[in-house]
Order: structure tokens, then sequence, then C-alpha cells
């Protein structure tokens, strides 16, 4: 199947490659509910070498700057309780983590989670970290222009493979919230 967005060999329903996807994810696309159907969730296989922003848009498309998403998990403390929440922001924007963030998670202080507290709470691989399949409890807090994007590339879980995902799709997550202003330029 070619792919909606980006230059990629091919582009497989993510419940056609379960196999491809780690635990988490693939957990959650067997149990996927919303208006979009889970075959409308694409696969695509990727090159890790190529990993880097620049470099990925240089080899997989152009097109892909305008239409990725990074999701960085972030911790909110207040009172000594830390609630941990993913963030979902177009890949040219950066998250507003002090404003938005805090203000949503009703925190005093809210930062980006360390490397190690990201992949353990997740189960998945820096640098691939995916809103599909996080811990259930959560918030994933999605940007009003990534969830208004048709497709939208975003991680698979691991550095080797993206996932494309339709926008409205990433809003009806569970545990989606669509703010407005949460990627900041």
């Amino acid at each position: 199947m070619r792919a909606p967005i980006g230059h990629f060999d091919t582009a497989t329903p993510a419940p056609d490659c379960l196999d491809e996807l780690i635990a988490p994810v693939a957990d959650a696309v067997r149990g996927w509910r919303g208006a979009v159907p889970a075959d409308r969730v694409l696969y695509v296989e990727t090159d890790p070498r190529w990993a880097d922003t620049a470099v990925f848009v240089e080899h997989y498309g152009r097109d892909l700057l305008e239409q990725s998403a990074n999701c960085v998990v972030v911790a909110g403390k207040r009172g000594g309780e830390t609630t941990l929440a993913a963030c979902l922001v177009l890949s040219t924007t950066r998250v507003d983590v002090n404003g938005v963030v805090r203000r949503h998670l009703g925190a005093r202080k809210a930062s980006f989670a360390s490397m190690d507290t990201a992949t353990g709470e997740t189960g998945m691989e820096y640098g691939g970290i995916t809103p599909v399949g996080l811990p259930a409890d959560w918030p994933v807090l999605v940007d009003a222009a990534v969830a208004d994007l048709p497709y939208v590339l975003v991680g698979s879980g691991r550095r080797r493979g993206k996932l494309l995902v339709p926008g409205k799709a990433l809003a009806e997550l569970p545990a989606a919230v669509v703010l407005e202003g949460l990627g900041a330029d």
C-alpha cells in the first residue's frame, strides 16, 4: 500500500503487522476503538540511522516536516505527587511545559521526564515514544494542530519504524485531550 504522506517503500495497516510493533503498541492496536478504524493506522519501516529529524525528512520527504509530531513525556509535580503525561505537538514546535501543560495538569512544577522514566514507564525506546499504547491512566495532551491533520507521522514505540495516524484518531485515543497552544513556536 502507498503511504498517504512521505516517501516510504510500503505502508502496512497496523493490524496486519502486529509482530513489528512492541507489546503495548500492538495491544493498543488490537483493542482499537473510535470512529477511525484501526486499519487506517499505518506502519512504515524506517532506518534508525536517519532518525534525526533533518536527515529523516531529507530521506523520506520534506513534506513530513509539517506532518510529523513529537511525543514527549512530562512530569507534573504538586504536593509530593507526580503525574506523568504525554504531549503530542508538531515537530516544528516545542511543548509549552511551563504554561499549558503545567496548568492543565494542575501542577506547581512541570518538566520533561528523564529518559529512564520515559522509557521505563512506557516500555518504548527513547526517540520512538508514541501516544499509541501508553499507560491507561496517563493524560495524552494533543495539540489542536496535530488533531487537524489528515495524517500525522509519529513514533511506533521503537526507533525502527513509524506510524502514520489520522489526526482525528490521535484526538480519540484513551485519555486524549486536545489543547490549543500546546505546541509553541
